[in-house]
């Protein structure tokens, strides 16, 4: 898991920096448009991934530093969680229902 978790952190660092380089120096222009849309629907997802694991997010030591690493990376930080970190949530939500 953390081969496929790695690769796609990476491919997500170089989707950003591709984003990034498309902001300072515009690509041709249709590719232009269409990495801006690509942009904004991963930051939307990436975005309902934030308030779908907020609980789960708010349990690690540093809450913040997770979220941002959520926004940036997605679902391959969520794949890099701590087993006992997971655990932990899960027995306090089943606590708080």
């Amino acid at each position: 898991m953390r081969v496929v978790s790695g690769a796609g952190k990476a491919l997500m660092m170089v989707f950003w920096a591709i984003v990034g380089l498309n902001l300072t120096t515009p690509f041709a222009h249709p590719f232009a448009s269409l990495i801006g849309l690509a942009a904004v629907l991963v930051l939307v997802l990436h975005s309902l991934e934030l308030l779908l694991f907020r609980g789960r997010l708010s349990a690690l030591p540093r809450p913040r530093m997770a979220r941002l690493q959520v926004l940036i990376f997605g679902v391959f930080h969520l794949l890099t969680l701590p087993a006992k970190a997971v655990a932990e949530v899960k027995v306090a939500e089943v606590q708080h229902a």
